[in-house]
């Protein structure tokens, strides 16, 4: 299915808040994004897909994806999501040249029963790299398809210290993997930890019409964030985008 076309005013709104110069030279430059409803959920229950975003603003995730080298997902929405991890803009007949991330400290992720496989064998899309902690054996499937397992001495996260200490690992190892720019798109403990961490350059939300109700799972981050700088709104069809980066003290 083709691409619902981009406005040219929704380009013109995102380009400040796209990647220029990591800030930091050992992490890469981190745009962290998500689609919400108006009740601040990213979905309705844990583990359910969950469709929010209008398809003028699915095409500008594609878009944002055309921006980055690379996305980068939990294992939860993995498992969740089954998502495709490509980027079909502007042309989604040709293969997709973004990387994807999967980060799945425990290898709790079965690639060979994925969509993202399905897509590497048909040389769609390029194969994952799975940051873990553990050693899988897949018989070198992963590997055969271009992909790679970065094992990291990742911290239990059972502790927001720890989360965020992995966060640095996981930065600095995309680094050395010559990633200088990365979508990040959930879930939601991935974006409330982010959101804290010191580590984001941009931020970028869809809100959607609609309220998913209080059994949904939240974006809300572990504690209060003042008021973003360098914000912008861009209302379309039906969503509104909010755009701004953090303030200094948490980046």
């Amino acid at each position: 299915m083709s691409l619902t076309p981009l406005p040219e005013d929704l380009k013109e709104f995102l380009e400040p808040y796209l990647p220029s110069a990591p800030k930091n030279s050992s992490h890469p430059f981190v745009t962290l994004t998500w689609a919400q409803s108006l009740d601040s959920k990213i979905s309705a229950a844990p583990g359910v897909r969950t469709v929010i975003s209008h398809a003028e603003t699915k095409t500008m995730t594609h878009y944002l994806r055309s921006r980055h080298q690379a996305i980068l997902i939990g294992v939860g929405t993995a498992l969740a999501d089954d998502p495709k991890l490509t980027c079909r803009y502007p042309d989604d007949t040709k293969p997709s040249t973004i990387f994807p991330f999967v980060v799945d400290p425990k290898g709790r992720w079965d690639y060979s029963k994925s969509t993202l496989y399905q897509l590497n064998k048909e040389k769609k899309a390029w194969a994952p790299y799975i940051i873990t902690s553990e050693q899988v054996d897949d018989g070198g499937l992963l590997e055969s398809m271009g992909g790679r397992r970065i094992i990291l001495p990742l911290r239990d996260s059972d502790s927001l210290q720890n989360r965020l200490a992995n966060w640095e690992f996981i930065l600095s190892a995309m680094r050395g993997y010559g990633v200088e720019s990365v979508m990040i798109e959930g879930g939601a403990t991935i974006i409330n930890d982010l959101l804290v961490s010191g580590l984001v350059d941009s931020i970028i939300t869809t809100v959607g019409p609609v309220f998913l109700g209080s059994e949904g799972v939240n974006v809300s981050p572990p504690s209060a964030i003042e008021r973003l700088r360098d914000v912008r709104w861009w209302t379309g069809v039906q969503d509104a985008v909010v755009a701004g980066r953090l303030p200094e003290e948490t980046t």
